[in-house]
């Protein structure tokens, strides 16, 4: 059986094309149906996220997996393969598990270190499995690369540190107040870095929110995505003094915070520290509020040297990362090898042992009658000098089984010997 990975990602496809040939979720288990009625197609697995599309298959050697995906794609989606083909890539045996290891490891993100692409693909990977369309190859290989994302993730800092604003801005919430479970944070303006702070802040496992939007409507639909509290934007600045966390990335032209509100805020919460992040651009807190005790002003430079920091230091993790995905490979090549070594070495032994059994049967009539201890001598002299024919070439089998380049040596030797594949 073959092992291949066929399919289209962020850097080989723009976002109209991944969009068009996404699979809604509930589609797949029809297009694992579709994808193993082709011709030499054993097992498949469909990935399909924002930022990639790809099949994994277990297939015959005689199969050309690339063209079954390349049809199976363009039927799937009514598109041409011309138009398709140059966006797709394919990788075979140890590139296709490098590749897969790679991916779940989140080495291949976009986001390198991001962790929901592990996720996503233990969701495929168990949909393909309760519909019948993976098993044996296709399982041991998922199963090792859950293990090889596990061990990146506890040997290196992949993914310890923030490489957005967004995030960035809640993790320096995080180093000044320790937990956010108790505090409460407002959300100033219900745009998209408004809307990622929101999530990080419910997976850091922020008490309550508050978000303020000049367009009600649109707050009210982030408070629907973050069990938030709305509120109007005339009065937010009643409801501050409640407030441990304030994230403002309002498209006001002006500060809606000036240095004056913020030491009458002070005073209120009888300077009880405060965090702002300020995100927007134009700013919308005046910078010198930073001069006032017990506040934490963070405004959107700052946040982005934080970023560029860590991200310097995930390429540097990613580098210790990449080296523990390349030892992984080498132990599933020589697993694999080692599994397909054994009917050669099985073979062999067969093939030896009908020799002697052979030359002991010519020769038989003329040795005349012998005695048991005779016979017992003449097995024991023709087994030894079996094993020791084939005692060369079965270490070099055994040997080659574990390196990843082994399978050169082990097809001579099977030609050698005139073994069948």
């Amino acid at each position: 059986m073959k092992f291949s990975i066929t399919g289209l990602n962020h850097r080989s496809a723009p976002v109209e094309v991944r969009e068009r040939l996404a699979f809604a979720p509930e589609s797949v288990a029809a297009a694992l149906d579709g994808l193993k009625r082709r011709t030499g197609l054993q097992e498949g697995v469909i990935l399909s996220t924002c930022n990639r599309v790809e099949i994994a298959l277990s297939s015959t050697p005689e199969a050309d997996a690339r063209l079954a995906v390349e049809e199976f794609l363009a039927d799937h989606r009514a598109v041409s393969r011309d138009w398709l083909r140059p966006h797709l890539y394919h990788h075979d045996g140890r590139a296709a598990v490098r590749h897969l290891f790679r991916v779940a490891s989140s080495l291949d993100s976009m986001v390198v270190g991001e962790p929901q692409i592990l996720g996503q693909i233990k969701e495929a990977y168990a949909l393909a499995r309760d519909h019948g369309s993976a098993g044996g190859l296709l399982e041991g290989v998922f199963s090792r690369a859950f293990s090889v994302a596990k061990r990146v993730r506890s040997e290196t800092s992949i993914g310890r540190s923030a490489v957005s604003v967004s995030y960035a801005a809640v993790e320096l919430a995080r180093q000044i107040f320790g937990s956010l479970r108790d505090r409460k944070i407002m959300l100033v303006g219900a745009g998209k870095m408004s809307e990622q702070a929101a999530r990080h802040l419910r997976q850091s496992g922020a008490g309550r929110i508050f978000v303020v939007n000049r367009t009600r409507e649109r707050a009210e639909e982030m408070s629907a995505l973050f069990e938030a509290t709305v509120v109007d934007y005339e009065r937010f600045q009643d409801v501050l003094p409640e407030i441990d966390i304030l994230i403002a990335s309002s498209g006001a032209p002006h500060y809606i915070l000036t240095h004056n509100d913020v030491r009458r805020l002070l005073g209120a919460r009888r300077n009880r520290p405060v965090f702002f992040i300020d995100i927007a651009v134009p700013r919308n807190i005046e910078p010198s509020v930073n001069e006032l005790d017990n506040i934490f002003l963070y405004d959107i430079d700052d946040l982005q040297k934080v970023v560029d920091s860590n991200r310097l230091g995930r390429l540097e993790e990613a580098r210790e990362a990449e080296a523990i995905v390349e030892e992984e490979v080498d132990r599933m090549m020589a697993r694999w090898s080692a599994r397909d070594v054994a009917p050669i070495i099985v073979s062999l032994q067969e093939q030896l042992e009908g020799l002697r059994q052979s030359e002991l049967d010519r020769v038989r009539s003329r040795l005349g009658p012998l005695t048991p201890q005779q016979e017992e001598a003449v097995e024991a002299l023709t087994r030894g000098i079996i094993g020791k024919i084939a005692h060369g070439p079965l270490a070099e089998l055994r040997r080659h089984a574990g390196e990843p380049n082994g399978f050169q040596a082990i097809d001579t030797i099977r030609r050698l010997f005139r073994l069948r594949e």
